[in-house]
């Protein structure tokens, strides 16, 4: 069986100003993951939530307060080989001092219905 290429999901939580801004700074740091498509992500409306402590400078609210603010949620999959380069293209434009990024292993549909070379 031929080896498999790790892929994972990233997703985070982002003002919707800077949704596209977001995409186009991924999409330009990456190789895409499906053929003959770019610029593949999923995003939908939610809620956030955070209080900033003493020391923080946040984008939004106040220190010692509990903010709460619409923001969308915004995730692709990406090939290990890329997802430093996603990473730090998500830092370069999200406003937020400690963006949460989630970083989740997944596999890849295609190596698993792909018939392999050794067969």
């Amino acid at each position: 069986m031929p080896e498999r290429t790790e892929v994972y999901k990233i997703g985070v939580n982002i003002p919707g100003e800077f949704l596209d801004r977001l995409m186009d700074e991924v999409t330009a740091s990456i190789e895409p993951l499906y053929p003959k498509y770019d610029r593949t992500f999923m995003y939908w409306p939610v809620k956030g939530t955070w209080r900033p402590l003493d020391g923080a400078d946040p984008f939004d609210g106040k220190v010692d307060e509990i903010s709460v603010a619409d923001e969308i949620r915004i995730e692709f999959a990406v090939r290990d080989d890329y997802l430093k380069a996603a990473v730090e293209a998500i830092v370069r434009v999200h406003p937020y001092e400690e963006p949460a990024i989630d970083i989740i292993p997944m596999v890849g549909w295609r190596e698993l219905i792909l018939p392999s070379d050794d067969t």
